[in-house]
Formats: C-alpha cells, sequence, structure tokens
C-alpha cells in the first residue's frame, strides 16, 4: 500500500507522458510501436487477460461472495451470480463512462463507511494503546487436535506484527518488501492496462497528475481504515479468524486452511448496528464492484483491440463492442472455475495468493516497459526472449506450486525446497533480473532500432520535434482506409427499427456518430491528443503536491518501520 504513494508519482510525472506522446489506448499497443511487430502485442495482451483471471476477477469475486456470505447466509456460488450480474448489467451497458462515474460515487461511500467501521473497531478494543497489546495475546483457545498439538508460531502473532521491516526469513522479508514488491509495484501502477487505462482519459497532463496524487493520498487510507480493523478482528473473535485446527476453520468459513480472509466482513457483521451494516454491506460491494468494473472493461479493450483485430482483419465498430462483451462472459466462467483454488492457496491468505502469482508472472512485463521506456538500445528481440525465458521460469514456479499445494502452517506442503522453498517476493527479484539480463544482452547482440522510430517513444528522445515513422505505419494507413470504406457503408444503410434501436440502446451500440473529419481535421486532433503541454501554474502546483506526497510516503515508511 505504502508502494502506491511512490509508483503513482513515477506512473504521472514519468510513463503516462510517453504513453500519451505515443498515441496509444493500450499497453500491449505501446510494446507495438515501441518495438514493431506483433508477437510481443499478443504475448502481453493474452499474459495481461492470464493475469486478470487468476489475480483479479477471481479473487474479487471470491472476496465480494465471502461478505454476501457472512451478511445474507447464502451459498458461496449464489452469492458469485448475485454479484456477477449486478455489476455486469452496469459495465455491459455503460462501458468505460459507466466505470468512471460509479468509480467515483463508490469511492466516498467506501471511505466514509470505512472510518465510520474503524470508529466502531478501536471502540471496541479501547483505542489504539490497547489494540497494539492486546493483538499480541490474541491466541485461539482451540490449538490441538486429536493427539497433535499445534506449534505455538501458527497460532500466536508475530513479534514484528506492527512492522513494515520484518526479519529477511520472516513472512514478508524486507528485502522482498523493499525490492521485489516494488517490482511487483511497477508491473502493477504503471504499465497495467486498468491502471494506466484511467490516466490516459484524463483532459491533460495536470488532471494526469493531480488524479495520481489524489489517488496516492487515498491509498495511505488502508493501512488504517482496512488493515487495522482485519487485525481488531482478530482480537475480537480469535476462534474464528485466527483459527488453526483444520476442521473448525472448515466450520466457520468453508477453508481447512484458515480464515483470516473472513476477518474485515466478520467484523462488519458483527459490530455494526443495523442501519450501518447495511451501509457497509453496500460500501464492500460497491468497492468490489467498482474493481471487477474497471478489470472487466480494460480486459474487453485488450481482447478487442490487440487479439480480435488480428483473427478478424476488418470488423466493425459494433462487432468490436459485441465481440468484447462476449467475451467478458468467457472471462467470467473461467474466473469462477478458478475460485477454489483462491479459496486454497497461500493457507488461505488472499493477500499473499495475489502478489505471489503476480511475483511469478508480472516482473518479466516491469522489467520490458522499465527498458523500453529509459533504454533506446533495447529491440524487438531482446524484448521478446526477455519475456519468454521470464514466462518459462514463473510459469514453472507457479504450476510447480500449485501442483503441489502450498499448504499451511499447521499441514504444510511438500513442494521440495528447490522449487517452492524461495520467498516469493524474492522470486521475483531474481526473475526481474534474469529478465532484465536477457533482454540487454540479445538486444545488444543484435541491430538496434533506428531513432527515427523512437521520437517521443522513449524518455531520450521525448521531447524530439521531428516526425516519427512508426514501425506499424503500414498497418495503421490500412486501418485508415478501412475505416473510410466502413464509413461509407453506414452512411448508406437504413434507420433501424424500434426493437433494434431499444437493442442498440441496451448494449450501448446506439452511441451518435460525430461529423465525418477531414485529414487535416484528424491530424489536429491526433496532435492535440498527443500533447503533453502543461498550464505554468497547474505544473508547479501538481509538482510541488507530487513532491510533498514523496515525502509523505518517506515519513510512513520510516515510521512504521
Amino acid at each position: 500500500m505504502m508502494k502506491a504513494l511512490i509508483f503513482v508519482v513515477i506512473l504521472g510525472w514519468l510513463f503516462v507522458p510517453i504513453y500519451v506522446k505515443a498515441g496509444v489506448v493500450t499497453m500491449p499497443e505501446y510494446l507495438k510501436k515501441r518495438f514493431g511487430g506483433k508477437r510481443i502485442q499478443v504475448y502481453l495482451s493474452v499474459l495481461s487477460l492470464i493475469l486478470y483471471i487468476f489475480t483479479k476477477i477471481s479473487a474479487d469475486i471470491f472476496s465480494g461472495a465471502i461478505f454476501i456470505q457472512l451478511a445474507i447466509g447464502l451459498n458461496l456460488y449464489v452469492a458469485i451470480i448475485i454479484l456477477l450480474a449486478i455489476t455486469a448489467l452496469y459495465t455491459i451497458t455503460g462501458g468505460l463512462a459507466a466505470v468512471i462515474y460509479t468509480d467515483t460515487l463508490q469511492t466516498f461511500i467506501m471511505v466514509v463507511g470505512s472510518i465510520i467501521l474503524t470508529g466502531f473497531a478501536f471502540t471496541e478494543v479501547g483505542g489504539y494503546e490497547a489494540f497494539m497489546q492486546k493483538y499480541m495475546e490474541a491466541i485461539p483457545s482451540n490449538i490441538s487436535y486429536g493427539d497433535t498439538q499445534v506449534d505455538p508460531k501458527c497460532y500466536t502473532p508475530r513479534s514484528d506484527a506492527f512492522h513494515i521491516f520484518r526479519d529477511p526469513a520472516g513472512d514478508l522479508p524486507w528485502p522482498g518488501l523493499v525490492f521485489g514488491l516494488s517490482i511487483i509495484a511497477l508491473w502493477y501502477w504503471c504499465t497495467d492496462q486498468v491502471i494506466v487505462q484511467r490516466c490516459l482519459s484524463g483532459k491533460n497532463m495536470s488532471h494526469v497528475k493531480a488524479g495520481c496524487i489524489l489517488c496516492g493520498y487515498l491509498k495511505l487510507l488502508p493501512m488504517f481504515i482496512i488493515v487495522m480493523p482485519g487485525m481488531i478482528s482478530r482480537i475480537l473473535y480469535p476462534d474464528v479468524v485466527a483459527c488453526v485446527v483444520p476442521e473448525i476453520c472448515q466450520r466457520y468459513c468453508g477453508t481447512a486452511v484458515g480464515c483470516t480472509n473472513i476477518a474485515y466482513p466478520k467484523l462488519v457483521v458483527e459490530l455494526m448496528p443495523n442501519g450501518l451494516r447495511g451501509l457497509m454491506l453496500s460500501v464492500m460491494l460497491a468497492s468490489l464492484m467498482s474493481s471487477l468494473t474497471s478489470i472487466f472493461n480494460s480486459a474487453s479493450t485488450l481482447f478487442t483491440m490487440d487479439i480480435y483485430t488480428k483473427i478478424r482483419t476488418r470488423p466493425s465498430e459494433k462487432e468490436l463492442m459485441l465481440a468484447g462483451r462476449a467475451f467478458m462472459l468467457v472471462l467470467i466462467g473461467i474466473s469462477i472455475a478458478w475460485v477454489p483454488v483462491v479459496q486454497s492457496a497461500q493457507s488461505g491468505q488472499l493477500f499473499d495468493y495475489i502478489q505471489s502469482v503476480t511475483s511469478y508472472l508480472g516482473p518479466p512485463i516491469a522489467a520490458v516497459f522499465l527498458l523500453g521506456v529509459f533504454c533506446k538500445r533495447v529491440n524487438e528481440q531482446g524484448a521478446f526472449w526477455g519475456l519468454i525465458i521470464g514466462l518459462l521460469a514463473g510459469l514453472g514456479r507457479m504450476i510447480s506450486e500449485f501442483a503441489y499445494g502450498t499448504g499451511s502452517c499447521v499441514v504444510p506442503s511438500n513442494c521440495p525446497f528447490i522449487i517452492c522453498g524461495i520467498h516469493y517476493l524474492y522470486f521475483a527479484i531474481i526473475l526481474f533480473g534474469v529478465s532484465a539480463i536477457v533482454i540487454l544482452a540479445v538486444s545488444f547482440m543484435t541491430k538496434p532500432i533506428p531513432d527515427v522510430h523512437l521520437y517521443r517513444l522513449c524518455w531520450s528522445l521525448r521531447n524530439s520535434k521531428e516526425e516519427r515513422i512508426d514501425l506499424d505505419a503500414e498497418e495503421e494507413q490500412d486501418r485508415s482506409d478501412e475505416k473510410d470504406d466502413e464509413s461509407v457503408n453506414e452512411e448508406n444503410q437504413e434507420d433501424p427499427g424500434c426493437c433494434r434501436k431499444a437493442y442498440n440502446w441496451f448494449c450501448g451500440l446506439d452511441q451518435q456518430k460525430g461529423p465525418k473529419l477531414s485529414k487535416e481535421e484528424e491530424e489536429a486532433l491526433k496532435k492535440k491528443l498527443m500533447d503533453t503541454s502543461e498550464v505554468p501554474l497547474w505544473r508547479n502546483i501538481v509538482n510541488v503536491n507530487g513532491i510533498i506526497l514523496l515525502t509523505v510516503a518517506v515519513f510512513c515508511h520510516a515510521y512504521f518501520a
């Protein structure tokens, strides 16, 4: 969470100006302009969709279903269907505009509701000092089953539980936190379509930077309004949240490896009065639906722009929209099938599951984007083989871990140490280093990309005024000609009937076509969209706020170290 304060500044000040000047809509599209060819673009699109399924969608679905299950007592999969039905309805009908407006409203609801719950929780536990003392004493009453006595380390809170920088051999080792989590944060905040898409929809660079600053300050809150209330839940309900006996855990939360995932919803259901409990139910569901709508929209964009257009060379705009929404249904089905794996992975700790999967698949992507933006010598061959080697190494670890099972403290996994013994954050550091070395080595052994193709696509050439000849220029010209043909065909079409109009409205296909632009007007509009200039006053204001945000990040790291 604290990493976000630093990396949203890096995103707004270093990465987004390059993406805007490149004139791209998706992250794979940037790599295609930067390196040329199609294989890296398709690779990143497919891998991003896999990551969405394994981490974002399945984890969010599971989280929302847990809360509905606890609050209403429904079956897990009935809860999942309800959650998805509500989410899909306004995502399919509204698109990105609906996502942005609902996110804005839901953020306010989430923050207010969570602050109220935090107040109730700290009042119940007796204040901050009592919270720190009682947490260290929060152990379950049942610590044995049959003739087996559970090892105290499995149910006793860690002595460094209130510190960010922990034992190098512990659950979150400090070198892994400093370097490994930074690599994951680089991938998530600076290269992931879900996050970057919001920045690319900003009116201008000052708006983008201001949005990044607001996001950074909001990311300060989870430590106090999510993590600490979750820890208080362990104090108030140790036999449930801190259970270690598999049979008891299975009875309480349906998972034998542990029930830490229900800590926050348990607090809401048990602690809040009736009216506020309803508010918090809406808060939790709003949070998860907000995340799901963003992911669905980004996944749909990736599929239609980077994969479907390779299958169908001349799809109409209507066909692309329908294909994207049909693909969302496929994503949902696969994600639901993956929920049982999420439920039992990483000792039942959802945070560790998400971080571990991204540690196995994210570092090669982070390495390619970092070197692609800041090292113009990197070429397509180097980037591709760095991605492939990194993917093979990451999949090897991930598949082995899921095949053997991650186990729990009480029943450890029998996965060999050489495969699963290295902490996932350490593995992220190694994987990032190996990928970067392969990228640089192959790039320096092969032909460089001429500067004429790189103007405003990498940091050292960001301010160049020369005209860039895109590596995909011929394909762009073909696409432009196709659009001209399509617009002529649309002009000749008859007006649809009432039923067709209603269907088009529901699916978001009735968007009014603007007047056809001339070539000169299209060039002027394109130049405006790629403009990163700022009004000096607002540039100075956001720069000062960016420095303040970084200062706050350093202070928080030092205070909780």
